[in-house]
């Protein structure tokens, strides 16, 4: 199975390495979200059996508690609104047939695309919904405006995570964690 999943993975790499924009889709794959591991990230098993991990494009949702199931600690704090965010696209997904068009892969191998389900961006219903903030420092064209009215339009109507007072976005409240 390692092998497949490192084929697959080197397949993917030249197509990234040719793409043009670097918001352009490099490989579109289908398969079934079989894991849901918080309100950004996934498994998806491919209709041609490999295994993938999947990072949603363009959001970036509450960090969720971690517990060690070996001791049964928490092994990583989390935020508020983490476990609704990952309960929000766990519905949305899970078990679910899913289109994924990858963007690019990242620093932890994971592929990072739009998610499409039956014609729909979970990506942006995921900002749309207040269970995630546009991840700005990743986000580019033709997806930034969208993605950033979106997150504005939750914010005014204090959906979701906006319902509490100036929130701790993730990539803050990540850094913060590795500074303790």
């Amino acid at each position: 199975m390692k092998i497949l999943v490192t084929f697959c993975f080197l397949l993917l790499i030249p197509m990234f390495l040719l793409s043009t924009a670097t918001s352009a889709v490099i490989r579109t794959v289908e398969g079934i979200a079989t894991a849901v591991s918080d309100g950004d990230t996934f498994k998806l098993g491919t209709l041609e059996g490999t295994k993938l991990r999947v990072r949603l494009y363009g959001i970036d949702a509450p960090e969720r508690e971690k517990i060690n199931l070996r001791t049964g600690m928490i092994s990583k704090h989390g935020q508020p609104y983490g476990e609704e965010a990952f309960g929000a696209l766990k519905s949305k997904i899970s078990d679910k047939k899913v289109r994924v068009d990858i963007i690019d892969i990242d620093r932890y191998k994971r592929m990072v695309g739009i998610v499409n389900l039956n014609g729909r961006n979970i990506n942006l219903e995921m900002v749309k919904e207040g269970w995630a903030w546009a991840y700005r420092e990743y986000l580019e064209r033709p997806y930034a405006s969208e993605y950033l009215d979106a997150e504005k339009e939750a914010r005014d109507k204090r959906l979701g995570l906006w319902q509490q007072y100036n929130p701790r976005p993730p990539w803050e409240f990540r850094k913060l964690m590795r500074i303790r």
